[in-house]
């Protein structure tokens, strides 16, 4: 599946639900299902800057895409990783650099999240993009 289509997918998820509760409860579901970060890499080097809560980040390259696993200590945080870590994991470097995050509006995820979440949103989605630039740059 493309980043688009992924993103489109997870619209009609949100938008099946009628009030915020609901949806914050869905990302506590979707952070339940997150691929999980190895211990081993649960490490200072892969906390994500700029989070209010702990989240560590992995990434592999396998067949010219990129996987990520992560965990976070705080439920809401790992639904919020769980989706862009749907988003852009098993996609080619280059496809997560051009990817645009509108989805994220169009849910109304950022304008129902407290400012420093919001914030550490933007971290996530700046991490993520770091570690295709860098792949996409090993590919060259």
């Amino acid at each position: 599946m493309t980043i688009e289509a992924i993103q489109n997918e997870i619209i009609d998820e949100f938008s099946m639900f009628e009030d915020w509760e609901e949806r914050y409860q869905y990302m506590i579901d979707l952070g339940k299902d997150l691929p999980l970060i190895d211990d081993q890499y649960k490490t200072d080097d892969n906390i994500i800057k700029g989070c209010q809560s702990k989240v560590w980040v992995h990434a592999e390259m396998n067949d010219n895409k990129v996987a990520f696993t992560a965990d976070s200590d705080a439920i809401i945080t790992k639904g919020i990783i769980a989706i862009l870590i749907r988003v852009f994991s098993n996609q080619h470097p280059k496809d997560i650099i051009e990817a645009n995050t509108d989805f994220i509006d169009k849910i109304g995820l950022k304008e129902h999240l407290s400012p420093t979440r919001a914030n550490g949103l933007v971290s996530m989605i700046k991490q993520l993009k770091m570690y295709a630039i860098a792949y996409q740059t090993q590919l060259n």
